[in-house]
């Protein structure tokens, strides 16, 4: 292509950006053998630094693909939340620094494969691609600078505070050792509610929805931005009662709920569920997530199977028209919205009732089958797609959520 106009840009920034947005799970289970590949012991066994790895390659095609639909490198994209996480992570797990650079590089050439042999196909060439790969350089600076910060900031950290010894004996609860509970003043004996806070005043926020629900509370600080929280709760009807308090907290707060459970299995169980909700939370519309909203849709996201097989099966076949298939799925959250009324989805949309009852069966002809017979699967596909669409609040570009290295316990 001649001369570096803004058409150019325009042109291959889009191209490029569909081509790899449709091999996102091919660059994907790519990216994870090239990380493989780069070998320490450290952390091979550790069960969350290895989860948080197929987060942290989400998140880093994520951070990318701005570049590919247009951030020059320039402006101040803030470095996803869970590479920061994932930095930390491997810092407590032994992983080097070298390591964890290495397993960048990997990726960000593979990344560079992709995009290239993407470009070409298109026709691109000169001055529009060196352009598309120069703001990947850039991006993936300032990432390489942020993680190699929050890994060595983590690393040098000197052990000590009497909260960290309470984080401490809760951290080794929470992997089913042993450890003396007096000190943490809290029946572990009782009905309990994990929230998982992330934000500026995340401990102050939840003993605020502790001290509101007038509930006992078992609250630490694992670092500056981040605060577990245990509710000692007289029954399940008042979780829905804590979620709507947590709800009513500033804006800034984000947090997680998990279940009501009982008992020390119910205990860290429930701690688990806040700590997904809070994962959710980060890429969701509302501040306040509990787990039971979500449990479907965070079961899909953590299971690569799942989640592939949905996008083929009823997203895939809904992509078509020049919209590329937009007005279809709108009218189909639309109808699930208005738990399957026809009549009501009409209303929300702005369109005849016919309109949508016309879409329902253009979807029906496309999927192959009767929307009753896989409904639960088409709402749930249609969440992950609006998930994984979702950028980062950039209110929350600067948290850090402790990941803890136990094992799920009951």
């Amino acid at each position: 292509m001649a001369g570096e106009t803004d058409v150019d840009l325009t042109q291959i920034h889009e191209y490029v950006s569909a081509r790899l947005a449709e091999r996102r799970s091919e660059f994907e289970a790519a990216a994870r053998d090239r990380v493989d590949a780069v070998a320490d012991p450290a952390g091979a066994d550790d069960p969350t630094y290895a989860e948080g790895l197929r987060t942290a390659i989400t998140a880093a095609f994520g951070y990318a693909m701005r570049g590919v639909e247009g951030d020059d490198g320039r402006t101040a994209e803030p470095v996803p939340v869970a590479l920061l996480v994932q930095a930390r992570v491997a810092a407590r797990t032994g992983v080097s620094l070298d390591t964890v650079l290495r397993r960048y590089f990997a990726g960000y050439n593979l990344l560079l494969d992709f995009l290239m042999r993407e470009a070409q196909d298109g026709g691109f060439s000169g001055a529009p691609l060196r352009h598309l790969v120069t703001g990947q350089a850039a991006l993936f600076d300032r990432l390489l600078v942020s993680v190699t910060e929050e890994h060595s900031r983590e690393w040098e950290r000197p052990p000590g505070s009497s909260e960290e010894r309470r984080v401490e004996r809760v951290e080794a609860l929470l992997s089913g050792e042993s450890a003396e509970r007096g000190e943490l003043d809290y029946d572990f004996d009782s009905t309990h509610l994990g929230l998982v806070a992330g934000g500026a005043a995340a401990a102050a926020g939840l003993q605020d929805v502790a001290r509101k629900a007038g509930c006992r509370v078992l609250l630490v600080q694992p670092d500056d931005r981040t605060a577990w929280a245990w509710l000692a709760v007289a029954d399940v009807a008042a979780a829905s009662r804590i979620n709507q308090i947590a709800a009513e907290s500033p804006a800034g707060l984000l947090v997680g709920l998990g279940e009501p459970a009982a008992g020390i299995s119910g205990w860290r169980l429930t701690h688990r569920q806040a700590r997904t909700s809070l994962s959710m939370a980060m890429r969701d519309s509302r501040h306040v997530v509990r787990y039971g909203d979500v449990a479907m849709l965070a079961a899909v996201v953590g299971d690569e199977l799942a989640s592939e097989s949905l996008r083929r099966l009823f997203l895939a076949p809904l992509a078509q028209g020049r919209d590329g298939g937009a007005a279809i799925r709108n009218t189909l959250r639309a109808y699930f919205a208005a738990d399957r009324n026809v009549t009501s989805a009409a209303a929300a949309l702005a369109v005849s009732r016919q309109t949508v009852i016309n879409r329902l069966q253009v979807v029906e002809e496309r999927l192959g089958r009767p929307l009753s017979s896989c409904a639960v699967e088409l709402e749930t596909a249609l969440r992950l797609d609006q998930f994984e669409t979702r950028q980062e609040p950039t209110l929350m570009a600067g948290l850090v959520d402790r990941q803890t290295q136990y094992t799920s316990s009951s």
